[in-house]
């Protein structure tokens, strides 16, 4: 079974795109919103968090896999982080979410798979928390495990993702850039009728002279008119679900940041990734879950500032906008990147799943004036 992490091909020179080209929204000049991106433009630019893959692509009909996000490198049960859940459509399951409604925190990695896996992958969260060391006398935990339904794709009744696959994905976690498109949890879904899978974006602010990071991971298995950028993909095409694709699926969003919030922030953080996906062309269809995982990882310099200037430790709520810019922002390019980064992949039954033509895109820009 195959595990990947990062795929370092780029395409940075716009005559070099084809049909079958890959690429990040930027490489190819698609930019969105007004801020800065992080060095990476990725989630991993907020410090600490770490992401894992465990992708299985194995014989005719087997595409689907784990993502593993990790707020920082400890144990999270002995050293938990605020965090808040919003939920746009509530089509899904999403383990743990109502202790992290009550008590604001998170005290386990976060992991993404399929509808049919979300049970075992909580059970191998448990058993890998449980084992590590400081948790010998724990006796509950909130293990955390989202999912979309990739089973377009995959043969998700077979249950093919394994505890040790789980355990993998949390293990091999790493910062640095995170590999997107048909990758972990993103193996084998699919997104406004085209090849989905994961992506990531993130953001840089100052506020109140402080630099912080915030970061948006998607999965995107979704649908309704794609639009990126302001440009009317789906409708040029006339691929779109009111075209003969139902739209149902599901997008998993998770938001990490720096900047040091509560869990009350934290959720109208998470709220406003809706804005960010209804920017893509989703109306949030009647079987679609959507779901946003906000959480804060402040530390290292910043915080210890604030500490020695005498500050509050949090944001007031009124230095909050350029944080909500920041994740529209970020949830928008990160759907992008998950499209665009994503390869056309034969699954079940045969069934093919076109990758979104990125020469497309550059035809569309002329056509609209884009750049005019």
């Amino acid at each position: 079974m195959q595990a990947t992490y990062f795929d370092s091909t780029t395409h940075s020179h716009w005559d070099k795109i084809t049909p079958t080209s890959r690429a990040r929204a930027r490489e190819i000049g698609i930019k969105p919103g007004l801020l800065p991106t992080g060095p990476l433009n990725a989630i991993t630019d907020v410090p600490g968090v770490r992401v894992g893959h465990v992708t299985l692509n194995v014989g005719a009909n087997i595409r689907t896999g784990v993502t593993a996000i990790l707020p920082h490198a400890g144990n999270v049960f002995r050293h938990k982080v605020a965090a808040g859940v919003y939920v746009g459509n509530g089509f899904g399951k999403l383990i743990g979410s109502t202790q992290i409604d009550e008590l604001g925190v998170i005290e386990s990695p976060i992991v993404l798979t399929n509808t049919l896996s979300v049970w075992r992958a909580a059970e191998a969260v448990a058993s890998h928390m449980l084992a590590q060391k400081g948790n010998e006398r724990v006796q509950s935990i909130n293990v955390v495990v989202g999912e979309t339904n990739d089973g377009v794709l995959n043969d998700i009744r077979g249950m093919h993702v394994q505890k040790s696959h789980v355990v993998d994905a949390i293990v091999r976690a790493v910062d640095g850039p995170v590999a997107e498109g048909c990758v972990g949890a993103g193996t084998g879904t699919v997104a406004f009728g085209f090849k989905g899978g994961i992506g990531n974006s993130s953001r840089g602010v100052v506020i109140q002279g402080f630099q912080y990071f915030l970061g948006v991971l998607v999965q995107t298995n979704f649908g309704g008119i794609l639009t990126i950028d302001g440009l009317p993909i789906g409708k040029d095409l006339n691929h779109h679900f009111l075209a003969g694709d139902s739209g149902d699926g599901s997008v998993m969003i998770i938001v990490a940041t720096d900047a040091p919030l509560d869990s009350r922030q934290l959720k109208r953080l998470a709220r406003r990734t809706m804005l960010g996906v209804s920017r893509t062309g989703s109306p949030m269809t009647h079987g679609s879950g959507d779901y946003a995982i906000a959480f804060s990882t402040p530390s290292g310099p910043n915080a210890e500032l604030a500490v020695l200037s005498g500050r509050s430790l949090l944001l007031p709520d009124e230095e909050l906008t350029p944080l909500f810019q920041a994740v529209v922002e970020a949830t928008e390019e990160a759907v992008y990147n998950s499209l665009m980064m994503a390869t056309t992949m034969r699954g079940k039954r045969g069934i093919m799943i076109e990758a979104l033509p990125l020469s497309v895109i550059q035809d569309s820009i002329i056509k609209h004036q884009y750049q005019s």
